[in-house]
This record gives structure tokens, sequence and C-alpha cells, in this order.
């Protein structure tokens, strides 16, 4: 009987297995649905293009959105070992130091805060250019500051002449400004964390791995999770846990599972049968996301990645990455990006934006006239539209119903059309102007707002960072308190992005990491062996305000370049 049962082999289920299995005292089993994360184009960084659809994701569509013109979105949930962090872009940001204070201040979430945090972000990195006091070198997490694609550069520079400033580091002192992100490789592959976590760990007698397990239930006897029931080559069995069961089954699994077993709102479980356990009012709500809307643009040339279609060229992309590790195949395509104001009220930016020098990458957007073209999308980040995560059915096999609720509060909606505006805005500064024929997505006849309106309501989409749904928090709503633990049942714990209580304000990976890191000192009862924390508390300083006619002291400056049409936040 092992110690521990991690449910759910994705970002924070491999972190937890390699660092509670590091105690040689215990013994953990990890179960997975999905299977060990072989496919090649895992390990290749372009090969995330392909991952939004086929074996190794869930296949979940959302509930048709109202406010969406009834579309149903694409809903792409890892269903394989790494989970999210297999088939992602490898976009290395943590969010700012804002969001994990307010889940301190704010929703009761006592040891969560930024100075709480920062190092266990450092702790799990391994940045192969950056160190100091934002960053970690060492650890499990390979991050890699990738030289750009030229087209990428260009994107970086009208970035800076509509009016943002250079940031050498989104992962630094502010997010403000364009620059290039940080990936998640290592030697031009993919570190997911089941490369950089997990494999280093299987060696482990105490670290036993199964993956094609499809868990079903938790078991609860006596107030307490005792083990969980799993359907394995068709035959149904009980795992029994001498500790703890670990659910890391994401936004959308975990609450999923928590329902089955009985545990969350009872009216809705009664409603299929499903005998209540616990009644869990939180479980399944706040679901929150970003919703995406890409610019698409038509080159006058082959500039882009898009020229490695044609067969000859693609062979010697092949070639050079197999001989060399490097080339486009080593690239993770969203390799710019930025943030910057869409309310201007906001102490930090609000809008995040990631530039392709590509077109047709993700799903649904086709490729242009001609076969050249880029792309530069954006995305609210602190969205104030809540949804759901509800059972459709007691069978486990089916998908639950999925409603992220998009643009139910029209603030969100006033926001996405900001970040289109700006987008248009910097793709139309002279920097590009050798390089774009025309825009093809929206195109040339939207002025209007209502044409604005029109446009981000058929075009947004999932950014693929759905949380909450597990909310963490002190009140009568929250699923589980600070330390991870699910209200009024012993021996169970939900360490995943579900516990989020609010959405951070950039891509989610790195912070489903920490949070696996963290849940690992807080099951070990080890919070003393955290790293220091002052040195850090102190080089963060206060709130660091919107740059008032000119860069603030966030961002690097070596590169500024103010005069466009785009001006800073006021």
């Amino acid at each position: 009987m092992p110690d521990y049962i991690i449910v759910g082999g994705g970002s924070a289920g491999c972190v937890m297995a390699a660092r509670l299995s590091e105690d040689r005292d215990v013994s953990v089993l990890l179960l997975e649905a999905g299977p060990r994360d072989t496919d090649p184009y895992i390990h290749m960084p372009v090969g995330f293009f392909k991952m939004t659809s086929g074996p190794l994701v869930w296949g979940y569509e959302t509930k048709p959105g109202r406010e969406i013109d009834g579309r149903s979105m694409v809903y792409p949930q890892g269903r394989v070992l790494g989970g999210g962090s297999s088939i992602n872009a490898q976009v290395f940001t943590r969010g700012c130091r804002e969001d994990y204070d307010g889940w301190a201040r704010d929703e009761g979430c006592a040891g969560w805060s930024f100075q709480d945090v920062l190092p266990y972000f450092k702790r799990s990195e391994d940045n192969d250019l950056l160190s100091g006091p934002f960053h970690g070198n060492g650890g499990p997490l390979g991050v890699t500051s990738p030289s750009p694609h030229p087209l990428t550069r260009v994107f970086v520079q009208a970035a800076q002449q509509a009016g943002l400033p250079f940031n050498s580091d989104f992962n630094g002192a502010g997010q403000a400004g364009a620059g290039i992100y940080q990936i998640t490789t290592r030697h031009g592959r993919r570190c997911s964390a089941a490369t950089g976590y997990l494999k280093p760990a299987f060696g482990r007698p105490n670290l036993s791995v199964r993956t094609g397990v499809t868990t079903t239930r938790i078991v609860v006897e006596k107030g307490r999770a005792i083990g969980v029931e799993i359907v394995e080559n068709g035959r149904r069995a009980l795992l029994r846990a001498d500790r703890e069961v670990l659910v890391c089954s994401g936004a959308i699994g975990s609450p999923k599972l928590l329902m089955l077993s009985g545990i969350g709102p009872a009216a809705h479980l009664r409603e299929h049968g499903i005998a209540v356990v616990q009644d869990l009012p939180g479980v399944g709500q706040n679901l929150q996301d970003h919703m995406d809307i890409d610019t698409v643009y038509e080159l006058t040339g082959p500039y882009s990645y898009d020229k490695y279609k044609k067969p000859h060229w693609k062979l010697l992309a092949g070639l050079e990455y197999k001989m060399f590790g490097k080339g486009p195949v080593a690239s993770n395509l969203v390799e710019g990006g930025a943030f910057w104001w869409g309310d201007r009220s906001e102490t930090t930016p609000d809008l995040q934006f990631h530039f392709l020098p590509g077109a047709g990458v993700e799903k649904g957007i086709g490729t242009v006239p001609g076969g050249n073209g880029c792309t530069l999308n954006s995305y609210h980040l602190r969205p104030r539209s809540r949804g759901s995560v509800t059972l459709q059915s007691a069978d486990p096999s089916t998908a639950p119903v999925i409603d992220p609720n998009a643009f139910a509060e029209p603030y969100d909606l006033a926001r996405a059309i900001d970040g289109v505006k700006i987008c248009r805005e910097i793709m139309a500064q002279s920097a590009f102007a050798r390089f774009i024929a025309r825009e093809h997505i929206p195109g040339d006849n939207m002025r209007s707002e209502a044409d604005y309106q029109a446009f981000a309501r058929q075009a947004a989409r999932s950014a693929y960072h759905p949380v909450g749904t597990c909310r963490m928090g002190m009140d009568e709503s929250a699923v589980v308190d600070p330390q991870l633990r699910v209200r009024a049942i012993d021996g169970l714990r939900v360490c995943d992005s579900s516990v989020m209580p609010r959405l951070i304000s950039s891509n989610t990976n790195a912070a489903v990491i920490m949070i696996g890191e963290k849940a690992s000192d807080l099951v070990r009862g080890n919070r003393a062996s955290t790293p220091p924390q002052t040195q850090e508390a102190a080089l963060m300083g206060s709130t660091i305000a919107p740059p008032r006619g000119g860069a603030s002291q966030s961002v690097s400056t070596s590169r500024l370049l103010i005069g466009g049409r785009l001006p800073p936040p006021r």
C-alpha cells in the first residue's frame, strides 16, 4: 500500500511524484490516464501545434457560449504524462507580484504571497542565461532564452515604435513592455515536468508510475479518503493509500473527479444519482480562462516560418535539427510578446500578446493567400467573467460540461477589443512596412466599435489557461484551505491549477509547477526547507506604477523607442 496516491500525471503531479519520492521512507504511486510521453512531436518544440487534437488530449469542447455567438470552443487538456507541460507552447511566464499578493491579501490564502512563492519558482528553474534575485539555476525545469526569428525581432521593434518599452525579462521586476519570451526547453528539446522532474526519478524503488489508468472515484470512509477506484485494461480495482490521496487532475479533471466521488454541490450530485459524501458548493465553480483573439497578416514574401511548409525547406529544417539540435524545429514559434494596458486605471498590465512568425498555427486559423504570414494574438489577463465545470452524467467516461461563460461581463469584451486595437497598432508600424502585404484577419473593413465587438465575439477562443474550479481560501465557498486540504475530508488534497483563487496575469504552466513544488512541502510538513525570502522580498519593493512618459524601473530601457501612436497609460 503506497503512502501517497497522486491522481494525474500532469505538470503538478509529476512535480509532486518526484519531490515526495525524494524521501526514501515513503512510497508514492502516480496514476495517469494517458500514455507515456513517447510521441516524438512532444519533444520537438515546434511540435506543439499538432497537440490540440488527437490521442494526447481529452478532446473536450465547451458549452456553446451566449456572448460568443453561440459557438463551442475546442478545449485541449493534456492526457499524457507531463499533462499540459507536454503539449503547450512552452512559454515561461509567472505572472506579476500583485497576483500572488492578492491571493494572500484578498482571498484568505496565507502563505501564498509573492514573497512566499518566489523561492518555489526559483527552486524549480534551471535558467540558461538569467540568475540573481528572480531566477533559479540548477532546478529540474529547463528554461531557455532563445535566439528569435528575424521577424520576431521586427515585432519587438514595432512594439517599441508603438510606445511599448523594451523588456529584457518578463519574469523580473515587472512585466510591462515587449520582448522575447523565455521557454521551457533544454538543449533544443521540450523540458516538460515529465522530462525535468519525473524522468530522473524513475529509478527510485519507492516510486511507481502507472499510465493508462483511469481514476473513477475517490473512496471516502468515515470522513477520510482511503484510496481511489480505478479502471485499468477494462478491470475495476480499489487502490488504498496509507497517508493521503493527492488530486492533480487539473481545472477540468479535478472537480469532475470530486463530484463523481460525492464531493461537490449536493443538489447537482443528486440530479445525477450520486450519493453525497460532502456538500461543497464551490466544486466546479469559479472557472476562469483567458480568451485569446488572433490577428493574422499576409506577408510580402517568405519572411516567416511558413516557408518551411514546402518539402525541400522542411527537409533542410529536419536535417539541421537532427544534426545540431537547432533551427525552426527547435523553435516554439511563440517567440516574442508583450504585456501592456487596456484599462489604464490598472496598476499592472492587463493585456498579454504573443507574436508568431507564421500563420495557421492555432486550430481554426487557416493559412493566408500566398502561404506566407504571421500572427499576433492578445487576451485580457484578469477576466471578471466566471464559468463552471459540471457533470453531464455519473458515468466517468462522459465528458463534463465546460462553460467558460466568456464575455459574460461586458468589461471583459471591452478589454478584449483593446487588445485587438493594440495588435493592429503594432502591426501598422514602420518596422513592418516592407514585410506586410495586408491584414488577413480581421481585414481592413473593420472600423466601428460594433465591428470590433462582432469580431471579438466571433473570433475569441480559449488560451488553454483554465483555473479556479477547486478554489483555495478560508470562506464557505472555498474547496481547499491554504494547505490545499479539501474541506471536511481528511487525507485528501487538490494540488493543481484548480486551486488558484484568481487567474494569474500570464501563461499558467510555470505557476502550476510552483504549486506542485509548494504542495510537496505542505504534504511533507517541511516548509522550513524553503530558501530564505528576505532578499527577494526587499528587491521587489512596492507596487510598480504604470510608466508615465517613459519606462518604469521595472523594464530595461536599452532599446526604448517612444514616439509611436500608442501612448503609455496615464
